[in-house]
């Protein structure tokens, strides 16, 4: 397999990115990490007349907390980076734990946290938890930048709401108090594996009482999908093992899954009961801890 002809760009700024980006429109595709795009490249599944790599735009692979903001974490960013973060581990371990659970180690060398989320794959690992943590993200163009909640930002299978001539800035977490947080994800081997099922969970106690919840389940659904109805069975009532039961089961019901060649319907349901009820275990529990 060989890569198709193509336009190479390297810009130094994201400006000067963008605009390249606006001539080429949805022919060009933005090059980072690259363990995405290049596969797909040689595979024939994509050959865009033009590739702008980011490898000479400084700065976009810091881990900051900021006051006022929270957690601000550089669109070129590696899995890697997030396992080994200081800020994540002393703020949301989560978050650390659901990018140690992706591909190999060379895969979570080489990408990106904006690679695992604009290219919007159903089974990413990092979408459910930060989404569940109220991520949102900074899109820039060439007329300035925007802000989008993540939760709204992937629209489908492999789509997003990014313009053409727009690249992924940063993503942030923001602040939150005492807010436990965890993700499960089951895949098909130990290392490596795409997720069959993911379940991410956030909580806010107060004492025993739920004051609020959010539930994000990744791998059954054409994107990663809050399970509100099982949200809507915790929050404001005083957790015991028999709610978090009753939530785990009307994930279940909730989510959306396919059968293929990986795990069937029936199985991705039953799953997303188990690790429901695993990751708000283990929320609750850090929330309590830590309060």
């Amino acid at each position: 397999m060989h890569l198709p002809d193509f336009n190479y760009y390297q810009p130094e700024t994201l400006q000067e990115a963008c605009e390249i980006l606006g001539r080429y429109g949805a022919k060009a595709k933005v090059l980072a990490g690259g363990t995405d795009l290049l596969p797909k490249m040689k595979q024939d599944v994509l050959a865009p007349e033009a590739l702008v790599s980011l490898k000479m735009v400084s700065g976009m692979s810091d881990i900051e907390k900021v006051p006022g903001r929270g957690v601000v974490i550089g669109a070129k960013t590696s899995p890697n980076d997030l396992v080994n973060s200081s800020v994540l581990h002393e703020n949301f371990m989560s978050v650390s734990e659901a990018a140690h659970s992706m591909a190999n180690n060379q895969v979570r060398n080489m990408g990106t946290i904006a690679g695992n989320i604009v290219n919007a794959i159903p089974s990413a690992d990092l979408p459910p938890i930060l989404i569940a943590l109220s991520a949102t993200v900074t899109l820039v163009g060439p007329v300035g930048s925007r802000t989008l909640v993540l939760e709204d930002f992937i629209t489908g299978v492999s789509r997003t709401a990014i313009a053409p001539d727009e690249i992924m800035e940063e993503v942030v977490i923001p602040e939150q108090s005492t807010t436990g947080s965890a993700y499960f994800k089951f895949g098909l081997r130990h290392s490596g594996a795409l997720a069959v099922v993911g379940v991410a969970a956030a909580v806010t106690m107060q004492g025993s009482l739920v004051r609020d919840v959010r539930i994000v389940l990744g791998a059954v659904a054409p994107t990663p999908m809050r399970a509100k109805k099982a949200e809507e069975i915790l929050r404001g009532k005083n957790v015991t093992d028999d709610l978090i039961a009753e939530a785990g089961k009307s994930a279940a019901v909730e989510c959306k899954p396919i059968s293929d060649i990986r795990a069937s319907e029936e199985y991705r349901r039953d799953m997303v009961r188990v690790f429901t009820k695993r990751a708000l275990r283990k929320a609750i529990y850090l929330e309590q801890s830590e309060s």
